[in-house]
């Protein structure tokens, strides 16, 4: 028999290849056992069998020990088994391996390979891409059946989106399309000048604002005023279950949330991009006159000859195309929001910077349109 014993209370003892746990193994109790116990005689065979019947007490300094040396021996491969241990005993050896567990250290997993990220963020982009165009059918969808069946529009819901998205969004818009004109007029008349061209301020003016730059202006701002609003709107109804709400009592979210934006602004985009045209004309003809001598007179009889009624009805045409990128894009936004109030501030931000950008993209697509149309710049 081979006995190690360094405290008086607090010993091993090798028993027939059984270790037998004896005395107080308590933090006054076990001593110096702690630091001799690697050199304890252990058996050599595959299992070794630890007898904790002769341990008169034990605390969780006791137990931290005999939990180690267990863990130390199943490193080394040896199966440990206890046994005669009281209840209690078991207790705080099973609270050791949850406090074990605990101070495990965090394993990070690996980064992926580049590919990896990339193909990630691709097969990311490409399910959002088919959820949009399965939102985008949907609100159509809900919007044949709604023009077909007028009663089921919300129509003071309609009327409140327009004053809110049309009525007071007149200032900075006129505001915008004014200096606009401003611009165009005096860097494109600073060139003209140079050739005696200046009544071909009218030309450049009227084509580039009625054609291309009130609409696309327009559309921005309404994409960073009204698209922002309608994510937030939508984005906090669904963090606060409203949205759940409205499906309990039946209303359909798309019918109350959608449809009357998506009407409101339809309607709206052309009469506030002709607003836009007008202003802008206005700030452009007052440099005409001031800076380059184009009397109101000779821009206003130039002006029907520079440009025709196909550029006007472009820009106007191209309108309500661009409401219903900012509207989808915006409500779309809206519904995506999962979590609290920081989801939120997200999707607004990913609202205004998609709708402005597929704004850009399908303006980009209607000049390459128009060019293989054959629809020129004065045509």
């Amino acid at each position: 028999m081979t006995h190690l014993s360094q405290n008086p209370v607090a010993s091993l003892e090798l028993v027939d290849q059984t270790v037998r746990c004896c005395g107080d193994w308590t933090l006054d109790g076990i001593g110096n056992l702690e630091q001799h116990i690697n050199h304890f005689s252990w058996p050599t065979a595959s299992t070794i069998f630890l007898e904790g019947s002769t341990i008169q007490t034990m605390d969780t300094a006791g137990a931290w020990l005999l939990f180690r040396t267990q863990q130390t021996l199943e490193k080394k491969g040896q199966s440990v088994v206890l046994q005669g241990l009281r209840v209690e005993h078991i207790d705080l050896l099973h609270l050791m391996e949850i406090y074990a567990a605990k101070l495990q250290p965090t394993v990070w997993p690996k980064s992926p390979h580049f590919l990896e990220r990339l193909g990630r963020k691709i097969g990311k982009r490409f399910d959002q891409i088919i959820d949009f165009l399965a939102f985008t059918g949907e609100t159509f969808i809900i919007l044949l059946r709604s023009l077909f069946l007028p009663s089921r529009i919300r129509w003071q819901a309609l009327l409140a989106n327009m004053h809110s998205d049309g009525l007071t969004a007149l200032p900075i818009i006129g505001l915008l399309a004014f200096l606009m004109g401003v611009v165009l007029a005096y860097q494109g008349g600073t060139q003209l000048s140079q050739y005696g061209a200046n009544i071909f301020i009218v030309d450049l003016v009227g084509i580039t604002l009625l054609r291309e730059l009130a609409p696309l202006l327009t559309a921005i701002i309404v994409a960073g005023r009204s698209g922002s609003a309608y994510t937030a709107e939508i984005a906090t109804m669904r963090v606060t279950e409203e949205i759940d709400a409205l499906r309990t009592m039946g209303i359909i979210p798309m019918e109350l949330l959608v449809l009357p934006k998506l009407l409101a602004l339809i309607i709206l985009m052309p009469l506030l991009s002709a607003y836009a045209d007008i202003v802008g004309i206005v700030g452009s003809m007052l440099i005409a006159k001031l800076s380059f001598g184009v009397s109101f007179t000779d821009f206003l009889d130039r002006f029907p000859q520079a440009v025709s009624l196909t550029n006007y009805l472009i820009g106007i045409g191209k309108a309500p195309i661009f409401a219903a990128v900012i509207v989808l894009v915006g409500c779309y936004q809206g519904f995506q929001v999962k979590g609290g109030a920081d989801s939120v501030g997200k999707q607004v931000t990913v609202s205004v910077v998609q709708a402005i950008f597929l704004v850009i993209v399908v303006d980009a697509l209607f000049s390459v349109l128009f060019s293989w149309l054959g629809i020129g710049l004065i045509g």
